[in-house]
């Protein structure tokens, strides 16, 4: 589920459309969760799928740990890469702000953590990383983790409209992390080895 304060708006020809916020989303915000509305499709099912569902699929979905295909039923899926995102995905099922997002600003992730199945060049952004490879879980995770725990610890004090969707045994576990009672997960735990490695 998409954080509420979001909107979906075209955002150029080059890009189509983004999720946009409607309010200034600030850093430590849950932005993205994993709920029971979104459906999970495994390499199998995906295979006996005709074409045009292939295509949805290619286009739409994220695979997670197990290499299943993770398809967001609201807005969630129309989420954009960046080189730069302002969110970033946990080893938990959702996605944090790792910066303060300002009204009209898109959300983006980074899509070298989202387990890609093929290399592609993203926008050029004046960023010294120009393509995503299926593999930059492993070469990034580490930054990223810094990146989280700089913010992971504000989550319980902000408002989480999305903490409704959190189970209560995971809020036990974000609460004892924030409070430094227990590690943050890396990352890299997201990252599904199907053997295509990125040229470095």
């Amino acid at each position: 589920m998409i954080h509420p304060h979001t909107e979906l708006k075209y955002i150029s020809n080059e890009v189509g459309y983004g999720v946009v916020a409607t309010q200034m989303i600030p850093a430590g915000t849950i932005t993205w969760a994993l709920d029971k509305l979104d459906r999970e499709f495994s390499p199998e099912q995906f295979l006996a799928m005709d074409p045009i569902y292939q295509n949805i699929l290619d286009t739409y979905t994220f695979r997670n740990n197990n290499g299943n295909l993770v398809l967001c039923w609201d807005n969630g899926r129309y989420v954009n890469h960046s080189f730069n995102s302002n969110c970033l995905t946990t080893a938990y099922d959702f996605e944090i702000a790792i910066r303060d997002i300002m009204p009209g600003e898109q959300l983006t992730d980074d899509y070298g953590y989202l387990n890609i199945s093929h290399p592609f060049r993203g926008i050029d952004e004046g960023t010294r990383r120009k393509v995503v490879y299926p593999d930059d879980l492993l070469k990034y995770s580490k930054v990223w983790d810094k990146k989280l725990l700089k913010v992971f610890p504000r989550i319980i004090t902000l408002d989480q409209p999305l903490q409704p969707v959190i189970t209560a045994s995971l809020w036990q576990k974000i609460l004892d992390i924030a409070k430094g009672k227990a590690e943050m997960d890396s990352i890299v735990f997201n990252y599904y080895p199907d053997g295509k490695i990125g040229p470095r």
